[in-house]
């Protein structure tokens, strides 16, 4: 039996796949959103297990930044549309599966579009906009979601479906009034999003063979359901059940009533060029030491977001407090904490430091 499929012979012989599993596996379809470090590391192994047509939906292009935790890629792909770099290499890797690119920024106009020519989703972004986004599609077009998210040494992988329940809304009903932390602001270890990664293919593939309709796939156990949990500082690992909200506004409603959108409550920000209306505000680096000695805006104190997630300093009297750092993100996180300590008038710089003119920056 094994000799039909050479190059999957070590995965055919179990009994939990066979040949009949084999078949299921080249028949599916599946889709990868976010061609970044969880998804090359799903992507990897749903092509080696002969996952028949994967779809690779990003936007974005290579960096060199990216390539400790980014593994389909080399140095010569910088620059390049990871979708189309992604697809590329697993199409070399191996040509019996098709890799589809999509190098789309996955919205509210076109999610459900191009998640209806799939029959799972594999969530593999790291901004929880995007993943509430992801999630609420799937509900729309009936189709599970295998999620995942990292962060530093942490990671959470679970199996959503809206059809039956639970979805990412019965864990986090709606989205935070500041957008939580991502990868590019707090870290991440490339091996834990190698391990979650491949974690998510084995959710996917699990997911398939359970719906081949035969004996392949019996006694796989998805996390449907369920939420896994590592530590990668210890190992320690838990799953925990995750119950579905009976009150959820996703998996609770008919699929034809989900509305998508991507808003949060908005929080203060002020451009560069609207600065200048407000000269004896506080300004708040939160950047890391080594951006801080790269250069900074004259006059700021230096209070890295670091520092911050562990306790919040007493801040000089201020009539405004504008927070900043590399590009946006992390102040409207600094800004929230201090608005929530109590502090008024506080502000985020829209855009960053990398926004303010060149000749605004010290040394």
């Amino acid at each position: 039996m094994a000799s039909d499929f050479p190059r999957y012979e070590r995965q055919v012989i179990l009994p939990e796949i066979g040949r009949s599993g084999q078949q299921r596996l080249a028949r599916a379809r599946v889709l990868v959103i976010g061609a970044g470090a969880l998804g090359t590391a799903a992507l990897y192994y749903l092509a080696a297990a002969g996952v028949g047509t994967l779809g690779i939906a990003d936007d974005d292009t290579l960096e060199l930044h990216n390539l400790h935790r980014q593994i389909l890629y080399t140095n010569d792909d910088i620059g390049r549309r990871k979708a189309e770099a992604a697809a590329e290499r697993l199409a070399a890797f191996n040509p019996d599966i098709s890799a589809l690119p999509h190098p789309v920024r996955v919205t509210a106009d076109n999610a459900v579009e191009l998640i209806n020519d799939y029959e799972l989703v594999v969530d593999a972004t790291d901004r929880l906009e995007t993943k509430f986004l992801i999630n609420d599609a799937c509900a729309r077009a009936g189709r599970p979601l295998v999620h995942a998210a990292v962060l530093g040494f942490e990671a959470r992988v679970a199996v959503f479906d809206a059809r039956t329940g639970p979805c990412l809304r019965c864990l986090f009903p709606s989205l935070p009034e500041v957008p939580a932390l991502t990868c590019s602001e707090a870290g991440v270890l490339g091996a834990i999003t190698g391990i979650t990664g491949s974690l998510q293919a084995l959710e996917a593939i699990k997911w398939l063979l359970a719906d081949n309709g035969d004996d392949s796939g019996s006694g796989l156990e998805t996390l449907l359901g369920r939420l896994w949990l590592l530590d990668g500082r210890t190992l320690q690992t838990r799953v925990i059940d995750l119950p579905r909200d009976p009150q959820c506004r996703i998996c609770g409603q008919h699929p034809e009533d989900i509305t998508l959108s991507t808003k949060r409550q908005p929080i203060a920000e002020i451009t560069p060029r609207e600065l200048a209306e407000y000269p004896n505000a506080l300004l708040v680096d939160v950047r890391e030491d080594y951006e801080w000695d790269a250069g900074h805006l004259p006059d700021a104190i230096h209070h890295p977001l670091s520092g911050l997630l562990e306790a919040l300093p007493e801040l000089p009297d201020s009539e405004h407090y504008v927070f900043y750092c590399a590009h946006g993100q992390r102040s409207l996180f600094a800004a929230k904490l201090f608005q929530d300590a109590g502090y008024k008038n506080v502000f985020s710089l829209a855009g960053g430091i990398t926004a303010c003119p060149a000749s605004d920056i010290i040394a």
